[in-house]
């Protein structure tokens, strides 16, 4: 009962806190640009506290597994003052590629605590960790890319993908707060990575959209956006419940 109950802790605070820190990511920027959030969540579900301030709703949510921000003009476009799809086209990329950069940022942050204090590294404390931290953040992130190349290439199937059960099941199995923490840096390398696949609606997908009305010098409609954006979300449904199927059939075996 007590190993259950230190397991969904565990899986809980992980996917909670990356996901957060991600959707802080974009709050942040956001707030940079000068682009009106909304709403900024943290966690999802009934609202459990909430406060406005400076034009923007906090709050918090019963479920700790992630979070959202609501921008003005994001989900349909809008003429306001501080509107998202007002806002220049670098200033877009970079909120929306934000997320997916503070992952990243976060997991080299998270490989130097554990190197600085977990583990012996011979000569100059400090400058070696700082870049043996970014050196195997980098490598991972490679191999994170060429893990999707090959995926979209055929060279691999579904089969060798990991959904959020199959996450879930190996930081259920992390023994130590070194296994766990070194977890915590690989998954948010994942997240940042898979995120910025071109492929809608992920942000990587947004950022395409945002590069073809550069090139075109003109929005797509917003029709038609919403429909690509419609049609992506469908085909992750269906691999996401393809890739949980194939977890859960992992774990039974």
């Amino acid at each position: 009962m007590i190993s259950t109950l230190l397991s969904i802790i565990k899986i809980v605070f992980l996917l909670g806190l990356l996901i957060g820190i991600h959707e802080t990511g974009h709050f942040l920027v956001a707030k940079l640009c000068k682009v009106k959030v909304n709403e900024f969540a943290i966690g999802f579900g009934p609202t459990i506290w909430k406060k406005q301030k400076n034009n923007t709703e906090y709050e918090l949510r019963l479920i700790p597994l992630g979070g959202f921000v609501r921008m003005e003009g994001e989900e349909e476009r809008s003429e306001e003052e501080g509107s998202f799809s007002k806002a220049s086209i670098p200033k877009r990329i970079a909120i929306v590629a934000a997320g997916a950069i503070v992952n990243i940022v976060f997991a080299i942050i998270v490989y130097f605590i554990l190197f600085a204090t977990m583990i012996e590294i011979p000569d100059n404390t400090f400058t070696s960790k700082i870049t043996l931290s970014a050196t195997e953040t980098g490598e991972f992130v490679f191999t994170t890319i060429d893990g999707l190349r090959m995926l979209f290439t055929g060279q691999t199937s579904t089969a060798q993908l990991i959904g959020p059960v199959g996450i879930s099941e190996v930081v259920a199995q992390t023994q130590g707060i070194k296994e766990f923490i070194y977890m915590l840096a690989v998954i948010s390398i994942s997240l940042g990575v898979t995120n910025l696949i071109p492929f809608p609606p992920l942000d990587g997908g947004k950022i395409l959209l945002l590069i073809i009305e550069a090139i075109r010098k003109k929005p797509l409609k917003e029709e038609t956006e919403i429909k690509i954006q419609l049609l992506g979300f469908a085909i992750l449904i269906v691999l996401a419940l393809v890739v949980t199927y194939q977890d859960i059939i992992k774990i039974i075996h």
